[in-house]
């Protein structure tokens, strides 16, 4: 790539500090109220419903999964194929990646949907709920599913917005819908008295306005224009895509698994306790979900340095590879030890925030909180890391980083401990799939930042 061609992109020449405040802090506000979106009902559900409405939503939570897997796989997917072919001087081939993303956002999104409205009762019992459970979730899952194509389109598209060079508007897409989506919340459900069907219809409607204001913005990209033959799927294209979109798309579908298994355990174990059934998977759902938070943060990181690295790789620029994952990371340690202390010091009123409940539901959810969540703070590396390798091109060390710590880890260990600590096993395992899970992405990074320093000392 010549350097006339470096000057033409800031992610080129920009201080690397800066495009990261640029790209980041847009993106983990996105990703902070894509969160509020599930977290939102919950607060709403708990107050007005109470635990078995907690309970729902957990138990709804896997779906919610799977649109975000199908988000990232081709909206991070097709962002960093965009980046990389950019970055190479490569403009005719890089609007097939945006225009094909779009297509299989769209298409996959009204699949799900039909999918789950048809399969919608067995899915939800394959999904752990208790028999009390169960119709408040089919209640939810209804009319939630109904959103799927939008919620898929809409998660996808900041990341191609993104890419576009617009992380404010990628911001906007998201924030807009969440921000009617909690009025909403409060109207339909306090309002209306219109409880698992307000909150489900709250969401719903906040996500079709933000697919709306992300199909406007996706007609008129900026840095390439969008014709009808690149929306066309190609096999090529698609399976670009879909290798550099996987280690999220995996990350997510992993986390889905897990927590349908860990929902049936809570559930088996849970009935053997003094907590029951409902209570210990209401708690799952809750800590799930406030972790998503502090989640939201570090994903927001590592995806607002996703543009900065794909760019500078594919330009050979190594040095500025270097310094946005570095930054990124040593950001995402701050993070993660403030959310920990957070979780260690305050975790009942956390739960406290999500309605009232009884001595055993607010014992069985501090312990969740301060034994699952006891090495956040070195959960920062795993997710910065696997995005790292996916904007670099190295798709499969990011998919097998993906799965460290939801499937070669934690699944194994939710499903052993039990046998030894009973439903606290659940809860033993988080930290112990942390810790691993930590030592495989630092040693992968240190290697692989000794073959980028041979790649730039060639250059020199």
């Amino acid at each position: 790539m010549t350097q006339e061609k470096q000057m033409t992109n800031p992610l080129g020449t920009d201080r690397i500090s800066t495009l990261v405040a640029r790209f980041a802090v847009p993106s983990i506000i996105a990703m902070l109220v894509s969160a509020v979106y599930n977290i939102a009902d919950q607060l709403f559900i708990g107050n007005a419903v109470g635990t078995l409405g907690n309970a729902a939503t957990n138990i709804a939570f896997p779906l919610s999964m799977l649109c975000t897997s199908l988000a990232l796989l081709f909206g991070i997917g097709g962002a960093a194929s965009f980046n990389l072919h950019m970055g190479a001087g490569r403009k005719e081939e890089a609007p097939y990646y945006i225009g094909n993303s779009i297509t299989m956002l769209l298409s996959l999104g009204f699949l799900l949907l039909l999918i789950t409205e048809l399969f919608l009762n067995p899915l939800l019992v394959l999904f752990g709920s208790p028999a009390d459970v169960l119709p408040l979730a089919e209640q939810y899952v209804r009319v939630t599913a109904v959103g799927f194509p939008f919620l898929i389109l809409t998660i996808g598209s900041g990341h191609l917005i993104r890419a576009d060079g617009n992380p404010k508007m990628a911001m906007f897409v998201t924030v807009s819908g969440a921000v009617i989506n909690i009025v909403l919340d409060a109207l339909f459900v306090f309002g209306f008295q219109w409880g698992m069907y307000g909150a489900a219809w709250a969401t719903v409607i906040g996500q079709i306005i933000s697919a709306a204001i992300a199909i406007r913005y996706l007609m008129h990209y900026h840095t390439v224009t969008l014709e009808k033959q690149h929306f066309i799927p190609s096999g090529k294209v698609l399976a670009q895509i879909c290798s550099l979109g996987m280690s999220s798309g995996i990350n997510q579908i992993a986390m889905m698994i897990v927590q349908t298994v860990m929902n049936n355990l809570l559930k088996h174990y849970g009935a053997q306790s003094v907590y029951g059934e409902s209570i210990p998977i209401a708690c799952a759902g809750i800590v799930m979900k406030v972790n998503q938070l502090y989640f939201s943060i570090i994903i927001g990181l590592s995806q607002g340095s996703q543009p900065i690295e794909s760019f500078n790789y594919g330009a050979k620029q190594y040095k500025r590879v270097k310094d946005a994952f570095l930054l990124a990371a040593s950001v995402g340690a701050v993070v993660s030890i403030i959310s920990f202390l957070l979780f260690q010091l305050f975790p009942r009123q956390i739960l406290g925030l999500f309605g009232s409940g009884s001595e055993e539901y607010f014992e069985f959810g501090v312990n969740y909180f301060r034994a699952f969540l006891f090495f956040t703070w070195l959960n920062f590396l795993q997710p910065i890391s696997s995005m790292f390798f996916s904007s670099i091109g190295k798709a499969y060390k990011g998919t097998f980083l993906s799965l460290t710590r939801q499937i070669l880890f934690l699944l194994p260990l939710i499903v052993a401990l039990p046998h030894f600590f009973g439903i606290m096993g659940v809860l033993y395992a988080g930290p112990i799939a942390d810790l691993l899970s930590f030592a495989v992405g630092l040693s992968m990074v240190i290697v692989e930042f000794k073959h980028i320093n041979k790649l730039e000392a060639e250059l020199a």
